[in-house]
């Protein structure tokens, strides 16, 4: 399998995309496409003690790169010679299994809609996280690549988070939640009460295992496995989710670094403390994946280390064997919601 790593996206680039890219190789055995300025690519590898290009890797070079200052609409078009630009081509023509950025969110998915393009029928790509619950992993979808959405766009966010659950994730019968302000089916604004009845009548079907709506606070608790939501809410809810990780590692550590009595217990816990730390951590989950495009795409957090990287890698490669893309291009009929002649 190959993947195609832009090795000059994200705030520690090259040299985190570049370590993240030999630690996959490392780990997993796939071949890798690192995308950029060639020369800065081989200074990265040096530092990393390659004194040449390890067996299985490969550069192509792009001349340009899309900064976080560029309109990321256009900047993929503007900047033709991109890392970006280059990677998303490559992907497109079929050089590579699956592609990784840690760059721009905007310039990545306007890139990847329209140069690899979405599957046929799909009206939005979404992007869908994993994140920690208090029973293991749930999917949030979307969570920032659509502010304003429509019933049927999350109806289909709906199939595609089922799907990735079921073939990502390994989660058998995945429940569905419609992220809202209440449980009650009457909740919430026109969009959501609307799209209650659309993904209700889906899981009547026995397409999916709708369980209703759900607030963000029983998300968190591990009371379904995918949460269905427009890119502004869901966006709100992951940050805050970040946020929350961040706040509770700060006063952790405060907290055992109190007295010789807090740093002695914190001692003893250290290998607890530890998986509470990875568990926070979104290097550990390496990325986002963007479902609903024609080829497998990872987004890796702008600030990802090479374990981020690395383990971005791994889930395009987890996707590109999951057979995820193909059962959405083979189901598509189902997400449609009929027009009404006038």
């Amino acid at each position: 399998m190959k993947i195609i790593v832009d090795a000059m996206g994200g705030d520690f680039a090259p040299l985190a995309p570049v370590k993240g890219a030999l630690m996959a190789q490392e780990k997993y055995g796939v071949d890798i496409v690192l995308t950029g300025k060639t020369e800065e690519i081989l200074k990265a590898l040096q530092q990393c003690g390659c004194k040449e290009l390890p067996k299985g890797m490969e550069i192509a070079n792009a001349t340009e790169v899309v900064e976080i200052c560029d309109d990321p609409a256009t900047a993929f078009k503007h900047k033709k010679d991109s890392s970006l630009t280059v990677g998303l081509n490559m992907l497109h023509a079929g050089d590579a299994d699956g592609f990784v950025s840690a760059g721009s969110t905007g310039a990545l998915l306007a890139g990847a809609t329209l140069l690899v393009k979405r599957v046929r029928g799909l009206r939005r790509a979404a992007l869908a996280p994993t994140i920690p619950t208090a029973k293991g992993k749930a999917v949030l979808i979307d969570c920032g690549a659509n502010a304003e959405c429509t019933v049927e766009y999350l109806l289909q966010f709906a199939y595609l988070g089922s799907y990735y659950a079921q073939k990502v994730l390994g989660v058998e019968n995945p429940r569905i939640g419609l992220l809202n302000i209440g449980a009650e089916e009457s909740k919430g604004d026109t969009l959501r009460r609307e799209t209650y009845q659309k993904l209700k009548e889906a899981g009547e079907a026995g397409h999916f295992n709708f369980t209703g709506n759900i607030e963000a606070k029983e998300a968190m608790l591990g009371e379904c496995d995918v949460i269905v939501a427009d890119g502004y809410s869901g966006n709100i809810m992951l940050k805050s989710i970040e946020g929350t990780g961040k706040l509770l590692s700060i006063k952790l550590k405060e907290m055992l670094m109190h007295s010789t009595g807090t740093k002695l217990a914190a001692l003893l816990l250290k290998g607890q403390l530890g998986d509470f730390k990875k568990m926070l951590d979104a290097n550990e989950v390496g990325g986002t994946a963007l479902l609903g495009i024609s080829k497998p795409v990872v987004k890796a957090h702008g600030s990802a280390s090479e374990v981020g990287i690395c383990n971005a890698v791994r889930q395009a490669m987890e996707v590109a064997r999951s057979g995820i893309i193909d059962d959405i291009a083979q189901n598509i009929d189902k997400m449609r919601i009929e027009q009404k002649a006038e």
